[in-house]
């Protein structure tokens, strides 16, 4: 296993929890120190796909570590340097957009700003139902930015939701292991699913 610590934030796009808790358990797998954060929104919602509290049991069970589910909490990541490598899975188009306008207004993006001013990696896995429309400035903005990287992402429903992005959850742990090495994985831009 790797001595780096990793954060792994949770944003509310609810419906792929599931395959980004799979993406946790992949990055524990490979990395000793794995610090969950979650936003205020997932922290406080049950949904039918699931209750927030089995879900932050069950980060904290993976991580062997509390959650921060705070913006109180997550502030000291930046000038304590507590994170080599911060991954956001999955990542609203909510969260692009306070990303790329510099808003730290939950505990994920207040995570992110105070990572990101050590200049360290940052991996984005979006899950978006307006990727292609909305959320698509947001989404270039971030691309040309330093220190940010993005896991490999398709759009999920073509016909049916013909502006929505997903990541490949399935890829997180590689496009953080080339980000550590300052690397974007590619393809980037991956083809209707098989």
């Amino acid at each position: 296993m790797e001595q780096i610590t990793v954060g792994f934030a949770f944003c509310g796009s609810f419906c792929t929890l599931s395959q980004a808790m799979t993406a946790l358990e992949a990055v524990r797998a490979k990395y000793e120190h794995v610090v969950p954060i979650v936003s205020e929104t997932l922290a406080a919602t049950d949904t039918r796909f699931g209750n927030a509290h089995d879900f932050l049991r069950e980060m904290e069970r993976i991580c062997d570590r509390r959650v921060i589910q705070t913006v109180k909490d997550a502030e000291p990541i930046g000038p304590k340097k507590l994170l080599d490598a911060l991954v956001i899975c999955p990542c609203t188009g909510n969260t692009l957009a306070k990303l790329a306008h510099g808003v730290a207004d939950s505990s994920v993006t207040m995570a992110a700003k105070a990572h990101l001013r050590n200049g360290r990696p940052l991996v984005l896995a979006p899950s978006t139902n307006d990727g292609l429309g909305a959320a698509l400035p947001n989404l270039g903005t971030l691309m040309g930015r330093k220190h940010i990287y993005f896991v490999p992402f398709r759009q999920d429903d073509p016909a049916g939701k013909p502006t929505s992005l997903v990541a490949d959850f399935a890829q997180v742990a590689e496009t953080l292991s080339q980000a550590l090495a300052g690397r974007q994985i590619q393809p980037l831009l991956l083809g209707p699913k098989a």
